[in-house]
């Protein structure tokens, strides 16, 4: 803890900075992280089998409780075909599509806020890393006692700091975005089989045996 203090005050005023993109960062990326991994997904896979089961049996109803009692995205798209108690081929790939317009939002948003905040450290980081430079350039052209070699390896610590937090929030937000990803094929696959489901023609499983 006495390193990490000694590091921000040797970066000054601008490692405050790199520290509230950071915050803003880490506030996002732990949001985003309960949004996927606690509300968007549920067991998904598994989901989508017993669901497509229910369907294939004619117990339709069972298959709508089975959405009602989720909270997973899954089970909103599930809904929202269901529900439309439709047999017509457009109408339910219509449906399908606005769904996914609907919720795939749900899981994409703020995740490009994460890519911009590393790259706002990072910036940070260089202009603290110039201005310290500049102070102890300035000071020892001044006639100051202290070594110029000291001032200058101040300089370093804003870079240092700022390519810390880039890193955690890059790495935060590839997760995050291949979360997002997978759960959008999901999506994809599970409105494309309930809607065979529906019309009684034969379950492809994209990616199984």
């Amino acid at each position: 803890m006495t390193t990490a203090l000694q590091w921000f005050r040797e970066g000054g005023a601008v490692v405050w900075l790199i520290a509230l993109a950071g915050l803003i960062g880490i506030a996002v990326l732990v949001e985003r992280l309960f949004v996927i991994l606690f509300r968007a997904k549920n067991n998904g896979r598994a989901f989508i089998e017993r669901n497509i089961k229910l369907v294939r049996a004619g117990k339709v109803e069972e298959a709508i409780k089975q959405c009602a009692e989720s909270k997973a995205l899954l089970a909103d798209m599930g809904l929202l075909i269901l529900r439309s108690r439709s047999r017509d081929e457009a109408e339910l790939r219509t449906l399908a599509q606005a769904a996914s317009f609907a919720l795939i939002p749900m899981v994409t948003r703020r995740l490009q806020y994460l890519s911009t905040m590393a790259l706002v450290a990072v910036m940070l980081g260089v202009l603290g890393a110039m201005l310290r430079a500049h102070e102890a350039l300035s000071a020892a052209g001044a006639g100051s006692p202290d070594p110029l070699s000291a001032g200058l390896a101040h300089a370093f610590t804003p870079p240092a700091i700022g390519l810390v937090v880039a890193t955690i929030l890059v790495i935060g937000r590839a997760y995050l975005v291949s979360q997002a990803e997978a759960l959008t094929e999901q999506l994809h696959e599970f409105s494309a089989r309930l809607v065979n489901a529906l019309l009684d023609r034969p379950d492809v499983r994209l990616g199984h045996r």
